[in-house]
């Protein structure tokens, strides 16, 4: 089988909800960090005017509280359930207002495509989303910004889909060359959670590991494991494609890993 062709400018860029809010605190954004961040992807963009660029963002203190209160993951049955499903979108939407207005704000072109206005799932998985429209907006120099998000599902009703379940349905469509996921953890380690043995490098056909375990803090869309074993399985089909797991708290951080530093942990 012929490998498929990466796209050397793409990359996509995930906000993680550990980052931009504080995941123990209800619907509270964390400002500084967020505006620190999209300050620095707006240097880049300067610095590199051939990159194309996709955004995504996690829920953290919003969504995955309402989720996690709700079920909706797990499906849509009942009118309690489709009151839930309505909270759980305007939880969420009330960040994407804030990332949304923090990138305007620091002069990025983004335009937002919400997943519950435009993706159908079947059982969980992305039965059908029209993505000409981001194709079209990255090659006219705009910044695609997706979010985890509810979506309807033709088996159950509804469910929610993380910015990494996007990404990885993207990814097979786009094929960007980077995957960056950057949240307030500096790599993933080997001891969690005493988090001594930061790990450098996963190989996309490692085997599940008793050490990546998931997220200390609530979160219904899993934890660090599932993140890992998404990447591995894209990276699998995808040759070529890097995906990175690091702190966006760490200055330049960002910078460094689009200039070939190694940083945080790859997987690839």
């Amino acid at each position: 089988m012929p490998e498929a062709r990466i796209d050397p400018n793409l990359v996509f860029l995930k906000l993680g909800g550990s980052l931009i809010t504080d995941k123990d605190r209800a619907e509270t954004a964390d400002l500084d960090s967020l505006t620190n961040l999209l300050s620095e992807v707006n240097q880049i963009r300067r610095e590199r005017p051939n990159l194309k660029l996709l955004l995504g963002h996690g829920s953290g203190s919003f969504g995955h509280r309402a989720a996690s209160q709700a079920g909706t993951r797990e499906g849509v049955f009942s009118a309690v359930d489709w009151q839930g499903y309505q909270s759980v979108w305007a939880s969420a939407h009330r960040l994407h207002q804030i990332v949304l207005a923090a990138c305007l704000q620091a002069g990025l072109p983004v335009i937002s495509f919400p997943p519950s206005a435009c993706v159908v799932t079947n059982n969980h998985k992305i039965h059908t989303w029209e993505l000409a429209p981001i194709a079209s907006a990255l090659s006219n120099g705009l910044i695609p910004l997706v979010y985890g998000d509810v979506v309807c599902d033709l088996t159950i009703g509804g469910t929610i889909l993380s910015t990494e379940d996007l990404f990885f349905h993207l990814a097979l469509a786009l094929r960007p060359a980077k995957i960056l996921l950057t949240g307030e953890e500096t790599a993933v380690f080997a001891d969690y959670p005493r988090n001594q043995e930061p790990l450098s490098f996963i190989s996309k056909d490692a085997e599940k590991t008793a050490y990546l375990q998931g997220s200390a803090s609530m979160d219904v869309t899993g934890g660090m494991l599932s993140k890992v074993q998404l990447m591995q399985n894209l990276c699998k089909q995808l040759p070529g494609m890097q995906a990175v797991i690091f702190s966006g708290r760490v200055p330049h951080n960002l910078s460094r890993i689009l200039g070939g530093e190694l940083v945080g942990t790859r997987i690839g």
